[in-house]
């Protein structure tokens, strides 16, 4: 029996146990929080046992010397060399069963793991379980570990970590990490959780379907679909919009296969996908066996590479009666924007033409509400929970069951919302409708009374007044501003910036004379500007933020904060892959007038030969751009 490591820390009497508990139990329920290499975990059996009958419940799962099972035993009842605040295990423990479930499948072997509670002692063990030649199930000795919470005193608490036999102990990198990985790694995100009074205001990762067949069918997809990123015509990050959409398209799939099989379906479902943009998820889905299109207001470079199999059309959708769909089974809103909230109407209104089985998805991302921007109502939400309960609020004024889920998918905005069943009967149906149309005029008037003055509207249908986008994409991210207003912002901000204590950590030891100030957060840069200004920077996309970061040559924009960029000390980061492709050529040096030279106090930190901007107009270099046809010509 060996201590690996210990972290001690202040904490609260009371809450530190408490945190402790709720730290262990995202170890045992969502493992590749830390451990990236996972998909998860899934509890197979869960109860409590009295202590004295651990001996003969570990035996089951016990093949060797019946003496090596008492020192489990021993290590299990009293901890590290059995020395803890507390006398040996009375009463119960709690005793579970976990299947593991890695990202990429090693073997056809389920790895299981025993899981004991001991909540007096606040002591938790692990006992990996594999299987023997005659594919018992038995306890991996060399394996077991213990995770435990001491009192040092009033104020102040430790957890450790420690192993039943570290030199024996095996690791695959994956579902046994390495000791070294425990110590570094888990303990310290332990003792973070075990103090932090935070709550989540969403569900768990994937908590509507089985982790494992996610697990399974996403690998299986992300390698089918892996060469999407290599003819990726997008202007997008190819990474994140593939993966994303695998990740989507792989949730949908076993939502629908759990449903066949609850219903007793045998056919695949069919679906519409509003708002499809860049129509992979729609390709995924259709490759998979599901009928199904996608409508979406602008074409997409990448539509003609999926074939005629993939349905997408180019069209602008209105919630009329003119876009309902009558003969199919789910509606679809990824990142759908002004047409989120109306998915569910279209949803429910299905029943009027068809069916009363009608059910959708929408994972929701910009905030619009029904005729325009959705305004905040509760400043105690974030403005992200605030609105994903306003859809889940449509969906129960429609009618729906509505059910919250997690995705695993490389965005912040990672919650979606689905309607499987109704909550009334469909005989109720002609009055449900009513509730739902006298729910939307409430929020037309709503909308009305807070983009104009409050006027009375004569619309008698419910859709009429819905702004569906223009079809040309518009340029929102600053570079519409008036030259000479960003010009100002620029020189404000860092006048501001120069006015404070200087930041010398990352400049040279032996070239501290230029001033390059201090820093301010995004939110205190806010409060320089005037009313008017915001106002014309928040009517594009990113705002202020967004032109701080356009003007890469001044500041420098991390975690936050905005502080003067020292070209000293520059190092920039970009991704291997990109480096070929941002990499400045030789003729687009000097292009540009250098910002500090002709503003700073002290002018450019650099010399005119080492700056790649112009030090005055002698320095300036023409540059014309030429496509590439024009450069291979």
């Amino acid at each position: 029996m060996s201590k690996l490591s210990e972290i001690q820390f202040k904490g609260n009497c009371v809450a530190v146990p408490e945190g402790f508990w709720s730290a262990i139990d995202v170890w045992l329920k969502k493992p590749n929080v830390v451990n990236k290499r996972l998909c998860g975990s899934k509890e197979e059996e869960s109860k409590v046992v009295e202590a004295a009958d651990i001996e003969h419940i570990l035996s089951a799962f016990w093949k060797e010397d019946v003496e090596d099972l008492k020192d489990v035993i021993y290590y299990l009842n009293n901890g590290l060399e059995g020395n803890n605040q507390h006398h040996t295990t009375n009463g119960g423990l709690s005793f579970a069963i976990r299947s593991i479930i890695p990202k990429v499948h090693l073997t056809e072997t389920h790895f299981k793991e025993i899981t004991l509670k001991d909540i007096s002692s606040h002591r938790v063990t692990f006992l990996p379980l594999e299987e023997n030649a005659e594919r018992h199930l038995v306890i991996k000795k060399s394996n077991i570990y213990q995770i435990q919470l001491q009192s040092v005193n009033c104020e102040e608490w430790s957890i450790s970590i420690s192993t039943l036999s570290s030199e024996s102990w095996f690791s695959n990198g994956v579902i046994y990490p390495k000791l070294a990985w425990l110590s570094t790694e888990l303990l310290p995100k332990l003792v973070k959780w075990s103090t932090e009074n935070t709550k989540s205001e969403f569900k768990s990762t994937l908590s509507l379907i089985p982790v494992e067949k996610y697990s399974h069918l996403y690998q299986k997809l992300k390698e089918k679909y892996k060469e999407m990123v290599k003819v990726w015509p997008e202007v997008t990050d190819p990474e994140k919009f593939v993966y994303e959409d695998v990740a989507i398209a792989t949730y949908l799939l076993v939502l629908w296969e759990e449903e066949r099989a609850e219903k007793g379906l045998t056919e695949k479902q069919s679906f519409v996908d509003l708002g499809c943009g860049n129509g992979l998820l729609v390709h995924i889905l259709s490759n998979e066996g599901h009928s199904g299109s996608g409508i979406d207001v602008r074409k997409r470079k990448i539509w003609d590479m999926y074939g005629p199999q993939t349905n997408l059309k180019e069209c602008t959708i209105t919630p009329s009666d003119s876009f309902l769909f009558p003969e199919t089974d789910w509606l679809i809103g990824n990142h759908s924007d002004e047409l989120t909230p109306w998915i569910p109407v279209i949803s429910a209104r299905h029943v009027i033409s068809s069916s009363y089985c009608s059910r959708f998805f929408v994972l929701p991302c910009c905030f619009f509400d029904f005729y325009g921007k959705y305004n905040r109502q509760h400043c105690k939400k974030s403005q992200y929970k605030e609105y994903i309960d306003f859809i889940a609020e449509v969906s129960h004024v429609c009618g729906f069951e509505v059910e919250e889920d997690c995705l695993r998918i490389p965005s912040t905005k990672r919650v979606c919302l689905i309607g499987k069943s109704r909550s009334y009967d469909s005989s109720r149906e002609a009055m449900v409708d009513d509730q739902r149309t006298q729910y939307i005029k409430k929020r037309q008037w709503s909308t009305i009374a807070n983009v104009s003055s409050k006027r009375e509207t004569s619309s008698t249908e419910p859709t009429e007044g819905f702004q569906p986008r223009s079809k040309i994409e518009p340029m929102r991210n600053c570079a519409t501003l008036p030259r000479t207003l960003i010009d100002k912002v620029v020189l404000q901000v860092a006048n501001a910036l120069l006015l404070l204590k200087i930041d010398d950590k990352h400049t040279p030891s032996d070239e501290k004379t230029w001033n390059r100030g201090g820093s301010l957060s995004v939110k205190e840069v806010a409060e320089l500007l005037d009313k008017e200004t915001l106002q014309n920077l928040k009517n594009e996309c990113g705002g202020l933020q967004t032109l701080l970061k356009n003007s890469h040559q001044v500041f420098k924009v991390e975690g936050g904060r905005v502080q003067i960029r020292d070209w000293r000390v520059e190092t920039i980061r970009r991704k291997p892959r990109l480096d070929h492709k941002r990499k400045p050529s030789a003729e687009m040096l000097k292009t540009r007038m250098c910002w500090f030279h002709t503003n700073h106090p002290e002018g450019c930190p650099l010399s005119s030969d080492s700056c790649s901007f112009a030090h005055g107009p002698e320095d300036l270099r023409h540059f014309s751009f030429k496509s590439k046809k024009q450069k291979s010509a």
